[in-house]
């Protein structure tokens, strides 16, 4: 027999308890266990004992709520999944649920006994990954400590032996920072990757729940709807990967410059194209060309994810019928490139750290993103050769610059 699966529903109305124990008793080929609790503090205690597998937690409980009771769990460091239990099924609800921790939502008179059993082991497996990515963590951190004990014994060892002490202080102090600077990204990494890697994989998993309970023509609308979710869901992962992807290679120098030469009007038109789809409603792309000369020698690929993410993002930060303006220029000496938005800005406390790995602006904390795609632009940036400068207002825009020089 498969191992027992300890579940507590929290839930202050017995009959509710009565009905989550019916449908788990319909489950076939898994063991569970289902204790109940009526009482937000005596959950919070039964939490703290770490006894359950899983929380079914309703989302009214007299005179708190569930996803408080959640949002005490996670603080305190309970890693155990968490499933809202709600009487309505609503968008905000779902977010508000996996804001706070859960990791799915199930809508109380409507699951089946497949959906709780779905729900349960999805949660359990996610609940597993994100362990396993702390555990990644700690190891990384092990390690950065043990090569910090190396550093420092080999500093005591070359105090007593090396007549170019100094110097060699100053390189061990130089290999101690760049170890250090390594474990923070390290560090960074693991946090962002797991909180930008739960939110589309719960919009996954709840909404592909949801699809099965459509089942007539009427509910297409539905259907369609979160299936428009998990496409979007699917694409953040996929930008999340790449950029993850593109920082990974920079580090080990696989990234090289590959020019080759290519009409810079021609491309530029082919980039706007292909960005239309990613604009808001009433937003547009205004491209022009200054100069006769449209031939350049540039890396055809760089220069594509460049400007793929300075007007994506463009895009992201600006409202809705707003333009982007995108220009290119070629003098004899230089090749520039513009791209200007009329979007929400950049703090001044905050244009000091624009390109540095993972930071993100004071006002974008809503707006979903990992604050890697500036450092990943730069980098390309100087790969090839070129230079980038900006200008921005809080509320007016913000002006990106490019500047190659021409080689052709």
């Amino acid at each position: 027999m498969a191992d027992k699966i300890r579940v507590l529903l929290v839930d202050d109305d017995e009959d509710d308890y009565i009905i989550t124990k019916d449908i788990m008793h319909d489950i076939t080929g898994r063991n569970y266990i289902l204790d109940w609790t009526s009482s937000f503090n005596e959950a919070l205690e039964l939490i703290r004992q770490m006894k359950h597998d899983v929380y079914l937690v309703d989302f009214r409980l007299g005179a708190h709520d569930g996803l408080e009771l959640i949002a005490q769990a996670v603080a305190e460091g309970y890693t155990a999944p968490f499933i809202l239990l709600t009487g309505q099924s609503d968008r905000e609800t779902d977010e508000k649920a996996m804001r706070v921790g859960a990791m799915d939502y199930l809508v109380k008179g409507t699951f089946t006994p497949f959906d709780l059993e779905r729900s349960i082991r999805y949660s359990l497996e996610h609940a597993k990954s994100l362990t396993e990515i702390q555990k990644l963590n700690e190891e990384l951190e092990a390690r950065v400590q043990e090569r910090t004990r190396e550093l420092g014994e080999a500093i005591r060892k070359l105090e007593h032996s090396n007549k170019s002490l100094k110097a060699a202080q100053r390189e061990i102090q130089k290999a101690l920072s760049k170890e250090k600077e390594l474990h923070e990204l390290k560090s960074r990494f693991v946090t962002i990757a797991s909180h930008e890697f739960r939110t589309p994989l719960s919009t996954v998993l709840s909404s592909a729940s949801l699809i099965g309970k459509y089942k007539s023509a009427e509910d297409d609308d539905k259907r369609l709807k979160h299936v428009d979710r998990i496409k979007s869901a699917v694409s953040n992962l996929t930008s999340i990967l790449n950029d993850f992807l593109s920082i990974s290679r920079m580090e080990e120098g696989k990234i090289y410059n590959v020019p080759t030469t290519f009409d810079l009007v021609t491309f530029a038109e082919e980039v706007t194209d292909e960005l239309q789809g990613f604009l808001k409603d009433g937003q547009q792309i205004r491209y022009r060309h200054i100069g006769d000369q449209v031939t350049v020698n540039l890396d055809k690929q760089l220069l594509k994810n460049i400007l793929f993410n300075l007007l994506s993002n463009s895009s992201k930060y600006s409202g809705e019928d707003k333009t982007i303006s995108f220009t290119t220029e070629i003098t004899e000496e230089i090749i520039n490139i513009t791209v200007q938005d009329e979007g929400i800005g950049i703090p001044k406390a905050d244009q000091g750290h624009l390109f540095s790995p993972f930071f993100r602006a004071q006002n974008v904390t809503n707006i979903q993103g990992t604050g890697l795609g500036l450092n990943i632009v730069k980098r390309y940036v100087e790969i090839m050769g070129g230079t980038i400068s900006y200008q921005s207002e809080l509320g007016e825009g913000t002006t990106f610059t490019i500047t190659f020089p021409k080689t052709v």
